[in-house]
């Protein structure tokens, strides 16, 4: 009888859990939904600039707005079809476990029952109550008996639980395989429609005169530049105290992208060059005097007061500050931003540096801030 007791004990204590599916795969659908429909939009858009009567350079430049978008959502799907990946295996190793566990859960049991009838078949169970030496032995073992035949009412009830999981899980699994092989399909359909739009957009490149790609590549250099109302930006920062050690004759500070390069300086601007997804950060500590999104571009670009000076940083995919935020120097303030190169169609990960004087006559050039 003990050994019964012992045997129902260890199935007692050998569940599996699992965790949830990772919500991160629901965002990361929402955003693929809004870039498709951003893409939708630009295509309309540019076949509207086709049948017009807009000009070709007005034409690339949308075009290279839609591979970019593209290259975007690319990368999303990639991202996802990795989160799913992870998923599967997920739910199979979870799967495996649970099957594994049930198969345990079901020997385990017949090895109760098998020692059961085996200790029945030898003395029976009213020879082991009826052989108590007094009344209190003869409770305890009527109790032991009962205790008995209730654990192993639960052991059934949980065997049955563990098969309804199982088919649960194993549910689970092929409705993930399933979505995963469909992004699969779309990211090859997706790299297709890429290569597309790049083709169109070369051959409009092709029919442009040297003088038209001369007055696009400056339009390109041109829109490069932040548009900002930096006196609504000084107004904001007017009474802010946080960074104010900062001044013109600051130097030494790190380029705000991690592995990046400043490609070239343009009076008080800076382009700076990075890798995919390379982190911006913030050159000095200061607060965060704004958050804007363009709206053709979807990109975002954040503006940090140090003292009465503001440093701005232009083309960021994604941002992880917020309006009024304070920051600290080399804090990560968002993502590098992608872009497409106009006249070649190729991606490129660019951030736009800016810093701007407390008065507007005080010059000042971006590139003395910096390490050499």
């Amino acid at each position: 009888m003990r050994k019964i007791l012992i045997c129902l004990l260890l199935v007692a204590t050998s569940f599996v859990s699992f965790a949830q599916p990772d919500k991160k795969i629901r965002a990361q659908e929402q955003l693929i939904i809004d870039l498709k429909r951003q893409i939708a939009r630009g295509e309309t858009e540019i076949g509207d600039l086709k049948r017009g009567r807009a000009s070709a350079e007005e034409t690339l430049q949308r075009l290279a707005q839609q591979v970019d978008s593209r290259n975007q959502l690319l990368d999303a799907t990639q991202r996802q079809a990795v989160k799913l990946g992870a998923e599967v295996s997920r739910a199979d190793s979870v799967a495996r476990g649970l099957m594994t566990s049930l198969a345990t859960h079901k020997e385990q049991y017949a090895a109760v029952v098998r020692e059961a009838y085996r200790n029945y078949r030898q003395s029976g169970y009213l020879t082991y109550v009826f052989s108590s030496d007094d009344f209190h032995q003869v409770t305890q073992r009527v109790a032991t008996l009962r205790e008995v035949a209730a654990l192993r009412e639960r052991q059934m009830q949980r065997i049955t639980s563990l098969s309804e999981e199982v088919s649960v899980q194993l549910a689970d699994l092929m409705s993930r395989q399933r979505e995963l092989d469909s992004v699969q399909r779309s990211l090859i359909a997706q790299r297709t429609q890429l290569q597309r739009d790049v083709e169109s957009a070369r051959s409009q490149i092709k029919q442009l005169s040297d003088k038209e790609r001369k007055a696009l590549q400056e339009k390109q250099s041109r829109e490069k530049t932040l548009t900002v109302a930096v006196d609504e930006l000084r107004r904001l920062s007017r009474d802010n105290k946080m960074g104010a050690t900062f001044t013109n004759k600051t130097k030494g500070l790190r380029v705000p992208v991690t592995k990046g390069r400043v490609l070239r300086y343009r009076n008080n601007m800076a382009e700076v060059t990075g890798p995919k997804d390379a982190a911006v950060t913030a050159v000095y500590e200061g607060k965060v005097v704004d958050v804007k999104r363009n709206r053709i571009t979807n990109k975002y670009d954040v503006y940090i007061a140090h003292g009465q000076y503001i440093s701005s940083y232009a083309n960021l995919n994604s941002v992880s500050v917020s309006k009024n935020d304070v920051v600290t120097r080399n804090q990560t303030i968002g993502v590098i931003g992608s872009g497409v190169n106009v006249m070649t169609m190729q991606p490129e990960y660019m951030m736009i540096f800016g810093v701007y004087a407390p008065k507007p006559d005080m010059k000042i050039t971006a590139d003395t801030f910096f390490k050499q």
